[in-house]
């Protein structure tokens, strides 16, 4: 199964490029309804697939989450994402995908895996509002192969957020607003709705006005709106905007696009655009860097992220209160 992620270097090279890979896999067969769905994860988040290992089961957990097992001396939390999403299927799960992001290993338990695809995210759709809600956001994305089948990509952020049994309300204790800003608005965009609540909150916490998007091309649309607004008020979009905050994948258009979009259009000049994502490799920090984002912060660090936006919006406090 290794044979399936190999070329990470060569993959690497997507970035920048409105292109991903995905790792097929299916959970197996629904036995209320007899269909087998296919869903899908960004090769980056996979470290490796394997048979699944034995599993040391671990006391006052969620159901779903079968316990742990020890991968070359670290130990995984391994959950069984069919039971995860309410799924009724008997069939076995013989297959683990172990994924690593911002910092996190954990496995997932998939009845089988199918092949990696390469796509544009401009064919990553955002899922049908009814979808959206039936999951709880559990679905990030979907997209159609050429047999017709639709794929679904998870948001494994929100798996992990909700299988943890961590209450993260203590990292908000500490973020202090900021005193005497100006009326200046971050403009954030992330396909996840775990990472967006963490955003929205920690710019509540600062008092610092926002506007959302749920990917990068209604980030870029959102920022048109309030470039034509700031032109036809005799003002610049950098008199409106602090700054600018992306995750890196997203479907329709990802971080990187969203990025070179802002740095080469004449009407963001002057706008910081930071990065906020999961794949916090410095080879991910380094190819933001090469489409002009100014400052790379990890995901799921309120702190961190307080502490950056507050030296960011201090630093742009004279340009907005000028304007």
């Amino acid at each position: 199964m290794s044979e399936l992620l190999k070329n990470i270097d060569a993959r690497t090279r997507l970035a920048g490029t409105n292109k991903l890979e995905i790792l097929l896999f299916s959970l197996g067969k629904d036995d209320r309804t007899g269909r087998q769905e296919t869903f899908g994860i960004n090769v980056f988040k996979v470290r490796e697939v394997m048979r699944t290992p034995p599993i040391t089961s671990a006391p006052e957990m969620p159901t779903c989450v079968k316990g742990m097992v020890s991968l070359r001396g670290a130990l995984v939390p391994v959950v069984d994402l069919a039971e995860y999403i309410g799924m009724n299927s008997t069939s076995p799960r013989e297959i683990m995908i172990v994924t690593e992001y911002n910092g996190h290993t954990q496995g997932f338990l998939v009845e089988s895996v199918d092949t990696i695809l390469r796509l544009d995210w401009s064919q990553m759709r955002v899922p049908p509002e009814m979808l959206t809600s039936k999951l709880g956001g559990l679905v990030t994305a979907v997209t159609e192969l050429g047999d017709g089948r639709l794929v679904m990509m998870l948001d494994v952020e929100k798996v992990l957020a909700e299988t943890t049994n961590i209450d993260d309300s203590l990292q908000f204790v500490n973020i202090k607003p900021i005193e005497n800003h100006e009326n200046g608005i971050v403009v954030f965009a992330d396909d996840s709705s775990v990472a967006r609540g963490q955003i929205q909150r920690t710019l509540d916490a600062l008092g610092v006005k926002y506007v959302s998007a749920v990917n990068g091309r209604a980030a870029w649309d959102e920022l048109r709106k309030l470039a034509n607004y700031a032109e036809s008020s005799g003002r610049k979009a950098k008199d409106l905007i602090y700054l600018i905050l992306t995750d890196v994948e997203m479907p329709e258009m990802d971080g990187y696009i969203l990025t070179k979009n802002i740095k080469t259009d004449p009407a963001f000049a002057g706008i910081p655009v930071l990065m906020h994502s999961s794949l916090s490799s410095m080879s991910n920090q380094q190819l933001g860097k090469s489409v002009g984002v100014d400052e790379y912060v990890s995901k799921f660090e309120a702190q961190r992220l307080a502490e950056t936006l507050t030296r960011v919006i201090h630093a742009r406090q004279p340009a907005i209160a000028n304007a």
